[in-house]
Formats: structure tokens, sequence, C-alpha cells
């Protein structure tokens, strides 16, 4: 793909109108909107934020390169802004970005793509390129600008076309090995992979760049190269293959390190810097911060719900559509006894999975088995010495996740001692063995018998708890659902609901009408305001708003944050007075609602249909007129 298919006129904004960061994002979202680069601008800006909040796109040096993949996008396109003034963009150093890169590209995007894509990105460390595009006039001269420096990097890339490192580096030349990688892997990648280059020809050192981008891993280092190496570099934004650094001198940066610091990273690499990296886990010196214990407890637990999610998702659908088969057709009927039966057999997994995945966080791959065995046990009501009537549940599942995985490290740390030859003995025999046995005693002894009686009580108090509690209850769980859309308050409750959900054999839904309907509230606010009140709104953000009706009716709250972003008091201070309300209707009317998703179709599985439609209209009603009566007039486009 030639470059310029990537830069086109049409898509460029030559005079930056916006002087803040929100409303460079809506200048450009809107302007790929009207071009037809993308089909939904909600979901793409959503993505664009989702990007920011993991960390700026400002890379310093006057540019940014916000970006997202995503099924919004219909064919990859780059678009360029120049801001005169320049505009505050949370970049690194602090300075106004006057130079714009929007990276689209398509959720299916082919190699060919990705690889334009990352060549673009790998041409913005040259300075002379960043200095002409500032006095660029006209969408052509960028174009223009753009083609040359392919064409020079083509021709030096050819003239310099020779062996790899591993056979083409002198004996008395340094040798280094690096991997970059970011989240999306369709920017950030390849440029600190060129300056990382760049900089160590210039500094008269080999290095063998892996790149872990959309394409997949490029460039893959081999043991050999691993081997000669003086030490290691890793810039990378997400999770990369690490045991087999074992043994080496190892600096692990962000991926904005490999860009801004090459030389600062190459040099201390060539001094040994950086800590010897042990198979069984990094050093804590490795890390690029550390991290407080909440932020670790809630990143392990999030990875655990993440990947239970589709489980919660995909069962509660089908569930859902069983009930609808046995109404219509009797309980005898193959649709309800095929998709009942189906639906079952996924949410068998929750708590398996959920345990599984918080262990692999902790303990990386080892912990897996342990985790999922232990969050099976979880699941049984026999499983624990006391054989209690009740399983020790969700509850016990979490906590099966957190012990399996501190588990393993703590095997690990035992066993660091032991020869580097037996590393494989560890991960096929001794961490499988060990690890099960142990999990299983601890399971059998203490966690089951514990949380089983917890598990009990709860249930048993929830059970008889009068119709105020249950009120506050539903206003509270409702409330969470919208304070952060998605983070950790909403993720809490949506777990509790969950929980006493899978603890009832899937029958008591009350808490999960409350969260239901609740996470319904923000999306369907934003969407009532900004047709009824359409000056408080842009045309962009109206043109966004519809959408939310379709996300808030099938419960996807997600579609409410590029608003919240933007606008965080009036939205969400909105949002979480008519989702509290909603929530306590629920209680209200006894709506108990036996799927853990699904929106609106969970309607045609509720006791009382009038009851969860009330709930709805009442709180989306009264957050959508708050907000539009809150929020001030809107600059218009």
């Amino acid at each position: 793909m030639d470059i310029r298919d990537l830069l086109r006129p049409e898509v460029m904004i030559m005079a930056l109108a916006a002087h803040d960061k929100a409303g460079a994002i809506d200048e450009m979202v809107q302007k790929y909107a009207d071009t037809g680069v993308i089909t939904d601008a909600t979901l793409y800006k959503q993505d664009i934020l989702r990007r920011e909040s993991e960390s700026t796109t400002g890379i310093g040096d006057g540019i940014a390169m916000p970006h997202a993949k995503d099924a919004a996008v219909t064919r990859p396109t780059v678009l360029f802004a120049k801001s005169a003034a320049g505009v505050d963009f949370d970049a690194l150093d602090g300075q106004p970005v006057h130079l714009f890169f929007m990276i689209a590209a398509p959720e299916g995007a082919n190699n060919t793509h990705l690889a334009a894509l990352a060549a673009l990105s790998s041409l913005l460390i040259e300075p002379q390129l960043v200095a002409a595009l500032k006095e660029a006039q006209t969408p052509e001269q960028v174009v223009q600008l753009f083609t040359a420096a392919q064409a020079a990097k083509d021709a030096k890339d050819a003239a310099a076309a020779t062996p790899a490192p591993t056979q083409a580096a002198s004996s008395d030349q340094p040798f280094i090995v690096a991997v970059t990688a970011c989240p999306t892997g369709i920017a950030h990648t390849y440029m600190a992979e060129a300056a990382l280059k760049e900089t160590a020809e210039k500094m008269g050192v080999a290095i063998k760049v892996e790149t872990n981008g959309s394409e997949g891993v490029k460039h893959r280092l081999s043991a050999v190269d691993i081997e000669r190496a003086v030490g290691v570099i890793i810039a990378a934004d997400k999770k990369v293959d690490m045991p087999r650094f074992a043994g080496k001198h190892l600096l692990n940066r962000p991926v904005i390190d490999g860009i801004k610091k090459p030389a600062e990273l190459i040099q201390a690499t060539l001094e040994k810097q950086g800590p010897l990296y042990q198979a069984d886990g990094a050093p804590a010196s490795t890390e690029p911060t550390q991290k407080g214990l909440w932020n670790r407890i809630y990143q392990d637990l999030m990875n655990g719900v993440s990947n239970m999610l589709p489980f919660v998702v995909g069962g509660g659908i089908i569930m859902a559509l069983s009930f609808i088969f046995e109404n219509a057709f009797g309980a005898k009927s193959m649709a309800f006894t095929f998709t009942n039966n189906l639906g079952n057999y996924a949410f068998s997994f929750l708590v398996p999975v959920l345990a599984a995945y918080i262990a692999v966080s902790i303990g990386d791959r080892p912990a897996l088995m342990p985790g999922f065995v232990g969050g099976y046990m979880a699941t049984l009501a026999t499983a624990s010495v006391v054989h209690a009537q009740n399983p020790a549940g969700f509850i016990g599942g979490l906590a099966a996740g957190f012990i399996a995985g501190w588990l393993i490290v703590g095997l690990k740390k035992l066993l660091a001692p032991m020869p580097h030859s037996l590393d494989g003995l560890k991960t096929i025999l001794i961490y499988p063995v060990i690890g099960l046995a142990l999990m299983g005693l601890i399971m059998f002894f203490a966690v089951n018998p514990l949380f089983a009686a917890l598990n009990g009580a709860l249930i048993n108090f929830l059970e008889g708890m009068g119709t105020g509690n249950a009120i506050l209850v539903g206003v509270i769980l409702a409330a969470m659902m919208s304070i952060d859309m998605g983070g950790p308050f909403n993720k809490a409750a949506y777990t509790f609901a969950i929980g006493i959900y899978q603890a009832s054999n899937f029958t008591d839904g009350r808490w999960m009408a409350a969260v239901m309907i609740g996470g319904m509230i923000p999306p369907l606010a934003i969407a009532i305001a900004s047709t009824f009140f359409p000056a408080k709104f842009t045309a962009t953000e109206r043109n966004s708003g519809l959408s939310n009706y379709v996300l808030g009716l099938t419960f996807i709250t997600e579609g409410a944050i590029p608003f919240a972003a933007t606008d965080p008091v009036h939205v969400i201070g909105s949002s979480v007075i008519g989702s509290a309300i909603a929530g306590g209707l629920t209680q209200v009317f006894g709506v108990n609602v036996p799927a853990p998703h699904g929106g609106i179709v969970a309607l045609a599985l509720t006791n009382q249909k009038l009851g969860f439609i009330v709930s709805l209209l009442v709180g989306a009603i009264i957050a959508g007129v708050l907000l539009g009566l809150w929020r001030p007039a809107a600059q218009q486009d």
C-alpha cells in the first residue's frame, strides 16, 4: 500500500480550530465521520479516549498520535491536522502540540495496511520531516513531504541491506537486543523500533529489535541473538514473552522511553545497569512504576472479570432465550432443552475461569491450573471437610484465584536457587503437582468451610431483608454502575450481583435487576438529553447521542464514556441520580431478572415487566432532564 493512500488530502485539517484536548479529538473524529472513514463516531471516539487513558499519545516535540483500531473504521487512514497556536494535549514534555496524526485502522486490517501504518509512524522520528511539516501550508505539500521521506528511507534501507546482526556485526562491536510494544500496536511500537535502530547506528552499536504490533511478532529474537547480546531493552506497555531473557541484564521501560530516550536506554544497557532477569519473574526494580497494593489487586481482579465476561454474556443471553422458548414451546421442547443446557454449561465455568485468570495475573501461566481447580472446588457444596450445605461460591472463587496466584509466586521464590537447567522440570512437573496439592488442601480445609459459611449467611441475610433495606441496596448498586461506567465501582456492583445470582442457582435476579437497569441509564440519559436539549450539545455530540439509545437499551454502559470524559461533573452526576432512583424502584416493584445480561431483552424474562419498564423510564428521564437542564450551552461546530 502506497503511503499516499493513508494520507489523503481531503481528510487533512490544515488549521485546527480546537484549543484543548477534548475539542481537538472531537474535531478530528468529526472529520473522519464527514469523509466516511468511520461509520460510528461514538465507538471510534470511545476507543481513542480509552487509548489516551492508558497513556497520552502526545509524545513531545509538538507531536501527538491518537489512534484506534476498531469496527467503525472503513479503511486505514491517517488524518493529519495542524495547529498554529498549539493545543494542550497532555504531552509528555508538557509542551503544546502542533502536529496531529490520528490513525484509524480497521478491526480486520491486513498486513499490508498495518505495514504502511508502521512505516508512516517510523518516519516521524526524523526531525527534518517534522520541521518541514510545521511549515507546510497545503495538504498536497504534506503528501509530498511524506512521499519524499519514504523514498529516502527506502533507499537507505536498500543500501543498508545486510545479513542479520547475528551474522553481520563485527566481533568487537557491542550487540544488544530490544522488544517494542504498545497496547494498540500501530504507532508507538514502530516509532520506538525506528528510534532505537537509528540511535544505535549513530552510537556504533549493533541492535536487533523485535516488534510486538498489530502485525504480530516481527523480527523475532532467536536464542542465538539473546545469548550474544550484552543486554536487553524492553520498551513496552503490554505483556511480552519474558522467560527467554533469563540471566540477561534487562531494562524494562514504557514504550515512550524507546521513542524519547533511546540513547539513554542503549548506554545503560551497554553498562549493564539493568538487573539480571530471573526466569521465575522480573525483579521489582525492572518495573517502570511501582503500583500500590490496591491498584495491583484491582488489576488482578479485572483480569479475572474480563476473561469471565464472555461466559456471562454468551451464557446469559442463551439462557435468556431458553426462557423465551420455554414460554412459547414448553419445558419439554428441544429448543428450551438445548438452549437452557447450553447456557448452564457456560455458566458452570464462571467461577473457575474467574479464579484461573486472577491467578494468572499474579503468578503467570503456572498458576492457571491451580486457580482453575480451586475455582471449581469453590462451586461444589461437598468439597470441604465440613460438607457444607452451601458452596464457597463466587466469593470463595475470588479467594481461590488470589491464593493460587500467590502460592505459585511463593513456589517460584522457594525454587529460585535450583539450576536453570531444571527450569523445564519446574513448569512441567513441580508447579503443577505441588501447586495442585497445596491448592487442594487449602481449599478443602480452609477456604471452602469458611466461605461456605459466609456465603450461606449472606444468602440468608438477603432472603430475610426487609423492603426498606432491599431498596437501599438497590439504590447503592445501581448508583455504583454509573459512578465510573465500567471502572472499579461498576465492576464491583456487577460482580456482587453475579455472585448472588450464581449462589442462588441462577434464580435470584433482584440485584441483577438493579445493576442492569442502573447500567442502562447513563447512555439513555445522554440520548434523551441530546435529543430534547439540542442547544446543550454540539452537532457531533448530537449525532453520537442517537447511538446511545441502542447502547443503553442493550446494557452497554460504556457508550456514555466519551461524554463523561469531556464533561464528568454533569454527565456522571445526572447519571448517578437517575440510576439510584431506578435501582430503588426495581426493589419497590420486586423486579427479578433471571439473566446476567441482555438489557431490554431481559424484559421478556422478568416477573415484573411493568415494574422493569417503569423503573427504566423513570430513571432515564430524570437523568436525561437533569443533564439537559444542568449542562451549559455548547459552542456549536
